[in-house]
C-alpha cells in the first residue's frame, strides 16, 4: 500500500473534513506567504515550535518547486479525521510533470537547480508524503502530520476560530520572513553545537572507559592464568594424593576385615565393635580417596571414554540388583526400574552411565525416609534422558546449584546420619557432560526431588553412527491420545511426566515431520503445540489444521514462552498457556477443552453418607452433577444408564466389594471406558495397590480427608485432601473451575 493509500483509508474511516485555507501561487511572494501561513496554521492547531518549522518549510520548498518549474500552482490546507485528527496538506500544478521521480525519491538524482533536494528534504520532514506527477496532469504532492495528543479536537467552534486568527494575522513582508528563517536557522545552529560539545564529551568519557576496560581485560587474563595454573596444581595434587592415600586405606581394610572374621583368634564384643568402626572409617576414607581420583582424571583430561552397545534395559537390571543390599536396612523405601519403552541401543560408555546412576540412587536412598525412588528412562530425540526421582526431605532453591559443587553437603538432620564425600554430584555433572550431555534437578522442599540426565544415544566422539529406529504410535484404546509437538527435552520428559496416571497418552513430536506422520496414522483428541521450535516455527502448521475439514475441529493448546495469545487465538487456536505450566492447569485446560463448556457428570459409590458428604463438599465450587449410589449394584446400574464421566469408588460396600465393582465394570463394554477413582479407608497392601493402580487413575484415603472436615467446609484455604482429590479428578478427565488456591 502506498502512503497516500493511507490518507484514503483514514478519511474511509472518519467522515470529518475541515479546509482551513487555499492559496493560490502566481508570484513569487505567494511562495513567502504560504511558507508563513504554514507556520501559523501549525501553531494555531498546537504543533511546538520545532514541527511548525518542520512543517513551514516542507510546504514552502514543494510550493517553491511549483512556481519554479509550473509556474504557479494551489495550495490547501485542511484537517481530517475524528478522535485522531492530522493536518493535510495538498500542493497542486499544472506542469509537465516531473521525469526523474523514481530517481528523485530513491536519492539518486543530481539537479543542479536543487529540485530533487526539495522533494526529499519536505519527504523526510512529514510523517505522511505522496507524490504524483504526469505529462498530462501535472504534480500533486501531499504530505500530513498528526496533530499533537494535547491538542484539542478540531470542530466547527474550533475552525471558526482559527479562521478568525487567520484574518487577524495578515502576512509579512518577504524580509520579515527572511528574519523569522535566520532565527529559525540561528536556533537550529546552536542545539546542532551542544549536540556537537555532548557527543565530545561522551567520546573523552568513552575513550577513559576503553582504557579502563583494558586494563581490566589484562587483569583478568593475569587472574586466569593464575587460576589455571592452581586448578592444574589441585588436580596434580589429588591424583598424586589419591594414589597415596589408596594404599594404607586398603591396608587398613583388609587387616580389620582379618580381625573380625577371626583369622587371630576371638575378639571380644567391645574389640568387635571397635574393629567395626575402623573397617566403616576405612570404607568411607576409601569411597572419598575413589571419587577424588576419577574427579582428578575428568579434570587432567586423562579419563578414556569407551563407548560400546548396550540396553537401558540391561543397565537397570545390573543396578538393581547392585543396589538391592543398599534397601536391607531400610524396608519402608521401594526402588522402582521403570521398563523403558520405545528406547534404542545406546552406543556410549555404559560405565560412566552406570557410575551417574549409581551416584543419583544412592543418593536418593540416603535422604528417602519413606516412600520410593523411582528409576526411568524417555527417548527424545536422539537424546536418553534418564530420571531418579525420590519422596525425600527435598532440597531448598538456594541449594539446588551448590550440590554440584565439590565437598559441598547441604545440612539436614539427615545429612548427620549418613555419610558422603560431597563429590558423587559433581562427578556425575562432569562425567555427563564428558558424554555430552548434561545433568540438572528438579526438588520441592519436604516433597521430594527429580535428577536428572540427558545422554545421547550415541557418543558424540564415536566413528558409529547406528541408525536409530523410527517412532513407533501405538494408540491405547483405553486413553485418549495428545499430540506433544515440543523440541526440549526437559519439557517432553516433564509432560510425558504429568500425563502419567491420566486418561491421556502423550505421542511426543520433536519435529513437525514426526507430527504429521503421527497424524497420518491417528486422530488425536487435543493436540499441545509449542510455537517456536529448534529450526522451525509452527505458524503454518497452525493455520494448515485449522484451515482442514479434517483436523480443524481438534482443539488445539499453544504452550510456548513468548506471551502471544492475541496472535494465537486469532489463527484458531482454542487455549493458550504460557511456560512454565503445572500439571493440573495443564490437564484441567485440556479437559476443558474437550468437554467444551458441557458440565461433567461424577458417579459417587459409597454406602457411608458422611463420606459421600464430604467428598460433595470438595466440590461445592465446581459445577459437578453429582451422582450418589449406595451400593456395588446400583452403581453398576447408574454407570450403564447415566454414562458417567468418572466413577469414585469406596473398596468397603455391602454385599458386593468394591474390587468386584471394579471388576465387574471393566468387564462391561459399555462402561470399561469411565476412569475410576478409588476413595477407601482400607489400608492396602503395596501388592493391593499395585493391582488396583493398574485399572484406575488414583488411590486416594477417606481417613486423611475425614480429618480434614474443618478445613474442607471452613475457610482456611485449600487443604491436601481437597488438593489431592482434584488432581486426581482432573487425571480423570473432569474440567474443574480454575481456583486461584489450586497449585497442584
Amino acid at each position: 500500500m502506498g502512503r497516500w493509500e493511507s490518507f484514503h483509508n483514514l478519511r474511509s474511516k472518519h467522515e470529518m473534513r475541515a479546509a482551513i485555507l487555499t492559496i493560490e501561487i502566481r508570484f513569487e511572494q505567494d511562495v513567502v506567504m504560504t511558507r508563513q501561513r504554514a507556520r501559523q496554521i501549525a501553531e494555531l492547531l498546537g504543533f511546538d515550535s520545532q514541527d511548525q518549522t518542520r512543517i513551514a518549510t516542507a510546504v514552502s520548498e514543494i510550493a517553491r518547486n511549483a512556481f519554479q518549474y509550473a509556474k504557479g500552482g494551489r495550495v490547501e490546507f485542511w484537517v481530517e479525521g475524528e478522535s485522531s485528527q492530522s493536518l493535510l496538506i495538498c500542493i497542486r500544478d499544472k506542469g509537465s510533470g516531473i521525469t526523474n521521480l523514481n530517481s528523485i525519491l530513491e536519492g539518486r538524482y543530481t539537479s543542479e537547480t536543487g529540485m530533487g533536494l526539495g522533494i526529499l528534504g519536505g519527504k523526510r520532514l512529514m510523517e505522511q508524503f505522496e507524490i504524483e506527477s504526469s505529462p498530462s496532469n501535472g504534480t500533486t504532492v501531499r504530505m500530513g502530520k498528526p496533530l499533537p495528543k494535547r491538542s484539542p479536537l478540531v470542530n466547527a467552534t474550533r475552525l471558526a476560530q482559527i479562521a478568525d486568527e487567520l484574518i487577524k494575522r495578515s502576512p509579512s513582508n518577504p524580509f520579515e520572513e527572511i528574519q523569522q528563517q535566520n532565527q529559525e536557522l540561528l536556533c537550529a545552529l546552536e542545539e546542532l553545537q551542544k549536540r556537537e560539545e555532548a557527543l565530545t564529551q561522551l567520546n573523552r568519557e568513552l575513550e577513559d572507559t576503553n582504557r579502563g576496560v583494558v586494563a581490566l581485560y589484562a587483569e583478568l587474563d593475569e587472574k586466569a592464568d593464575s587460576l589455571r595454573r592452581a586448578n592444574e596444581l589441585k588436580t596434580r595434587f589429588l591424583s598424586n594424593m589419591s594414589h597415596e592415600f589408596r594404599t594404607p586405606v586398603n591396608s587398613i581394610t583388609s587387616l580389620s576385615r582379618m580381625l573380625l572374621d577371626r583369622m587371630d583368634g576371638e575378639l571380644t564384643p567391645e574389640q568387635e565393635k571397635q574393629v567395626t568402626f575402623i573397617r566403616k572409617a576405612a570404607e568411607g576414607l576409601s569411597d572419598l580417596v575413589n571419587d577424588l581420583l576419577d574427579l582428578a582424571k575428568v579434570e587432567a583430561g586423562k579419563i578414556v571414554v569407551q563407548p560400546d552397545e548396550f540396553e537401558v534395559s540391561e543397565l537397570f537390571g545390573t543396578l538393581r540388583g547392585m543396589l538391592r543390599p543398599l534397601l536391607a536396612h531400610n524396608s519402608s523405601i521401594a526402588l522402582v526400574f521403570e521398563e523403558p519403552h520405545d528406547i534404542p541401543t545406546l552406543h556410549t560408555d555404559e560405565g560412566k552411565v552406570a557410575q551417574i546412576l549409581r551416584n543419583f540412587i544412592s543418593n536418593a536412598l540416603k535422604f528417602t525416609p519413606t516412600g520410593e525412588v523411582r528409576v526411568s528412562a524417555v527417548r527424545v530425540g536422539n537424546t536418553i534422558t534418564f530420571s531418579v526421582a525420590d519422596t525425600g526431605i527435598g532440597i531448598a532453591p538456594e541449594d539446588t546449584e551448590r550440590i554440584f559443587e565439590e565437598f559441598v553437603q547441604v545440612d539436614s538432620p539427615l545429612q548427620r546420619q549418613v555419610k558422603g564425600t560431597g563429590l558423587g554430584l559433581p562427578l556425575s555433572r562432569k562425567l555427563a557432560e564428558l558424554l555430552g550431555g548434561n545433568v540438572w534437578v528438579s526438588s520441592t522442599l519436604g516433597v521430594g526431588s527429580s535428577f536428572f540426565a540427558a545422554i545421547p544415544a550415541v557418543y558424540p566422539g564415536s566413528t558409529e553412527e547406528p541408525a536409530l529406529p523410527l517412532v513407533s504410535w501405538q494408540v491405547d484404546s483405553q486413553r485418549l491420545p495428545v499430540l506433544v509437538v515440543e523440541d526440549n527435552a526437559e519439557t517432553l520428559f516433564t509432560y510425558e511426566k504429568y500425563f502419567q496416571g491420566s486418561i491421556y497418552q502423550p505421542f511426543l513430536a520433536r519435529t513437525l515431520t514426526q507430527a504429521e506422520q503421527a497424524m497420518a496414522l491417528f486422530t488425536p483428541s487435543v493436540i499441545m503445540l509449542d510455537i517456536l521450535l529448534e529450526e522451525q516455527n509452527t505458524w503454518g502448521f497452525l493455520r494448515e489444521l485449522k484451515g482442514n475439514k479434517v483436523t480443524q475441529d481438534i482443539p488445539i493448546l499453544v504452550v510456548t514462552v513468548i506471551d502471544n495469545e492475541k496472535q494465537v487465538m486469532a489463527l484458531g487456536a482454542d487455549g493458550f498457556l504460557v511456560k512454565p505450566v503445572d500439571r493440573f492447569l495443564l490437564l484441567n485446560q485440556i479437559n476443558r477443552l474437550l468437554k467444551r463448556e458441557r458440565p461433567s457428570k461424577l458417579l459417587l459409590i459409597d454406602d457411608d453418607p458422611t463420606a459421600r458428604y464430604v467428598f460433595k463438599q470438595f466440590l461445592s465450587d465446581t459445577h459437578l452433577n453429582v451422582i450418589e449410589a449406595v451400593d456395588g449394584r446400583e452403581g453398576i446400574h447408574l454407570a450403564q444408564v447415566e454414562k458417567p464421566d468418572c466413577i469414585v469408588l469406596d473398596l468397603s460396600l455391602p454385599e458386593m466389594s468394591g474390587v468386584e465393582v471394579l471388576s465387574l465394570l471393566k468387564s462391561d463394554s459399555t462402561t470399561n471406558h469411565i476412569p475410576v477413582i478409588i476413595n477407601t479407608s482400607q489400608l492396602l497392601e503395596a501388592q493391593e495397590r499395585g493391582t488396583l493402580a493398574e485399572s484406575t487413575v488414583a488411590i486416594l484415603s477417606k481417613e486423611m480427608a475425614l480429618q480434614d472436615v474443618a478445613i474442607a467446609l471452613g475457610t482456611l484455604g485449600v487443604s491436601e485432601p481437597i488438593t489431592r482429590v482434584r488432581e486426581a479428578l482432573v487425571k480423570a478427565g473432569i474440567a474443574l473451575e480454575p481456583c486461584e488456591e489450586d497449585n497442584v
